[in-house]
This record gives structure tokens, sequence and C-alpha cells, in this order.
């Protein structure tokens, strides 16, 4: 029977992952001080290096180029020195946040004198594996190292180069700065035999986050023996109720649906009640064509579509299901707030949902019969999001109910333990 131990011996996932957690016992108990100071060497040694990171960037670009790859997606690749620059920043803003480790939940004495005190401590190893963009690297690796984790990142092979550099350069900053260089590792390897095998290193990695599309999550979700922190796609809806004011609804959606579509909080369905549509669905829908839109229609809204500016096409389940990231949106018209609750628990993927409407009673209603990880009322549901909710930062937005939902900061990255102290007390 092979053992954990043998396999280690012959995998170079598995030994790297072993290293994380050695390096994980050795970062968990340091001060804030010591992590921070670490953080601001990052900081310092992104901007030294700046030349040597856009140079391998400019690697993964050329490649992306030559197989015919979307700008939007070459965009989300790219690292010039003002994004690496920027990137810095958001280091020393992380190391300027609150330490969660040690934070006291909650605490009591219990009637026979026992002190009990239940904290925050960091999860131990944390594997994160994601698509295309390289900032997720640095992001990922000073969040989880200000929460007191290790990290193993596996990116993907599109941004192979710029990780691989940008790695070598954290290594270097934490190792100066007086922790082990191994608290951050790159997953060794470009093919999915390596994602696999850290899907499986249950004992040695303590949880799995996925970030990308749709199809990875799936696999992570369903593949993975290690326990996952699953990250959500964004089928996020905008529900203008029948006493909403058309001004404020058109800006919100605009805002939700146009301002940034190629993230998960961005809106992919609009909602409007009947009574409202007739004045409403003109102003929202020459809105969308200005924005350039496409808009996937019920009857309704098709009806309403002529005479506008819109391009409207007829939507299927398909649409009703779909996470565009583009300039699409499915539109449709309900009979009532009900209704728009039965459409989105039909449909949505749990992310966000906003209502606009001036009633108290229908923000109320709609608030407690959407199960979303954030239901937004009157406004955008582009504020889902760490950095907008205050948190300084996010891992990633989880769309489960168990340990994690919305915004993941560093909270969400720690669990507890239960530290009991007597005095001499038996049972």
């Amino acid at each position: 029977m092979t053992t954990l131990d043998d396999a280690t011996a012959t995998s170079p996932v598995l030994a790297t992952a072993q290293r994380s957690r050695t390096a994980a016992a050795t970062i968990a108990p340091l001060p804030r001080s010591a992590k921070d100071a670490a953080l601001l060497a990052i900081a310092d040694a992104l901007e030294a290096r700046t030349a040597e990171i856009v140079t391998a960037n400019a690697v993964d670009t050329a490649k992306a180029r030559e197989a015919g790859t979307s700008e939007t997606v070459i965009d989300r690749l790219t690292l010039t020195p003002e994004r690496v620059k920027a990137i810095a920043s958001d280091v020393r803003d992380v190391a300027a946040l609150p330490d969660p480790v040690g934070e006291v939940v909650r605490g009591s004495t219990l009637p026979n004198g026992i002190d009990l005190r239940q904290v925050r401590v960091p999860l131990g190893v944390v594997g994160i594996i994601y698509e295309a963009r390289p900032n997720v690297t640095v992001d990922a690796a000073a969040l989880c190292l200000k929460s007191g984790n290790a990290v193993l990142l596996r990116g993907s092979s599109s941004a192979y180069a710029s990780n691989t550099a940008l790695v070598a350069i954290l290594r270097d900053a934490v190792e100066s700065a007086g922790l082990p260089a191994d608290a951050i590792q790159l997953v060794p390897g470009e093919s999915r035999d390596s994602v696999r095998e850290l899907m499986r290193a249950r004992g040695l990695v303590d949880v799995l986050i996925p970030r990308g599309g749709a199809s990875l999550i799936k696999t992570v979700v369903e593949e993975s023996i290690v326990p996952v922190i699953e990250t959500g796609t964004g089928n996020c809806h905008v529900y203008v109720d029948a006493r909403a004011d058309l001004g404020m609804a058109v800006d919100i959606l605009i805002n939700s649906k146009a301002q940034r579509p190629s993230v998960c909080n961005s809106a992919e369905t609009l909602l409007v009640h009947r009574d409202i549509a007739a004045d409403f669905l003109p102003l929202a829908l020459d809105a969308l064509a200005e924005a350039g839109v496409t808009v996937h229609g019920d009857e309704r809204v098709l009806a309403a579509a002529e005479g506008t500016k819109a391009t409207a096409l007829p939507a299927t389940d398909e649409d009703w299901a779909a996470e565009y990231l583009s300039y699409d949106i499915a539109a449709a018209v309900v009979d009532s707030l009900d209704d728009a609750v039965t459409h989105i628990r039909r449909w949505t993927s749990g992310h966000t949902e906003a209502i606009v409407t001036t009633s108290q009673a229908a923000a109320r209603r709609f608030t407690q019969l959407v199960d979303s990880t954030t239901v937004a009322v009157n406004a955008s549901t582009r504020f889902t999001d760490g950095g907008q909710f205050g948190f300084g930062a996010e891992i990633g937005i989880s769309t489960q109910k168990l340990h994690a939902r919305g915004p993941m900061g560093l909270p969400e990255l720690t669990s507890t333990k239960y530290i009991v102290t007597g005095d001499g007390h038996i049972r």
C-alpha cells in the first residue's frame, strides 16, 4: 500500500506541498510585524524588478497572440510597468490591514471557572488554481502571507513565464525578510496532471480555491478530494420593481452591466415588473444600446424594443442561464416581485441580485426571499467586491454556504480553535 510519504518522495507536486506544509508551521505563529515586513519587502522587490517582470510577461502575451487569443484575455494577461506599480501598491495596502490571526471571535468564563476563547488561526496550506491573470499570483500570495498561511500557486500555462518570474521575486523578498521562501511556491508542471495531483493532496493541502471560468470551477469542485472553497460564476440579476425611480433604475442597470462586463459581478439578466415596463423599457433599451449592449429578450421585451435603438434577439433558456461576461444581457417582463424571485431562484448562480424600488416592503421581501451571497437594494451589482466592501482585498467571491460566503477577505482565510484555560480543572 502506497503511503503519503511514499507518494511525496516520487511526486514533484506532492514534494512541493510538503515543503509548503513545513513553511506553514513556521509562519503561523509569527507576529504581525514579521509578516508586514515581508509584504513590504515584496512590494519593494516588485518595483525594483519591474523590467524582469515585464520581459517575462511579453513572452506570454506573444504566445497568446500567436494562438489567436482574444484581446480581452490578452489584456487580462498583460503586465505593464504601471500595472506592476499598482500591484505593489496593493501589497502595501494588504500590509496595512489588521491581522486576523489571534482575534478572539468569542470568549467567556464558564460557570466552573474555566476561561474559554475561540480565536482565529491560519488555515495552513492554501492552494490557488487560477486562469490567465498573473496579478492573482501576487494578490493571493500577499493575502495568504498576511493571514499566516503558506500558498501553493497553480496558474494557467498561458501565464507560465510571468508567474515563474513573479514567484521567484516573491520568494527572494520573503526570504530577505527572514521568512521561509517556501511560504510561497509555484506548483511545478504545466500539464493538467499537476492540477490533478494538487486536487488529491489531502493531508498536505488544507484547502483549494479555484478562480476562473465555470469549467475550471466545476472541475475542481467535482474532482478534488481536498476541501474546496467554491468561487462561483456570476449570473447576476437586476430587478426593477413596480415602484422604482426610473432614472435611478437606468443608472443602476447600465453600471451593473456595462461598467466592466467581463467580471463576475456584472449583471447578466434584467427583470422588469409589468406595471412599469411600458415606461421603463424604452429608456432602458435605448441606454443599453448606447452602451453597446445586445438584449436577449422575451416576447414583451422584444415588443418594447420596436422603435428603440436596441439590438434585440429572442431569449432562450441558454440566455437565462448565461454568464455572458460580454456586452449582452437577457431581459424579461415579470408579473410580480414573487415571479422575479422565482425566475432568479431558478437561474441564478447565487452571486449577486439587485432590486430597484422605492417600496420598503418590496425591498424587505426581496432581500428575505432571494438566496444569493449578496442582495443589493437600489445599488449596482458591481459593489460585490472585497475592496468595495472595505475589506481591503479579496481572494475571491465564494458562492457556497460553508465556511465563507461572498467576498473573501483576510478573516475568511482563517479557521478557529478553542483555547481552554483552567486551574487544575478536571471533569
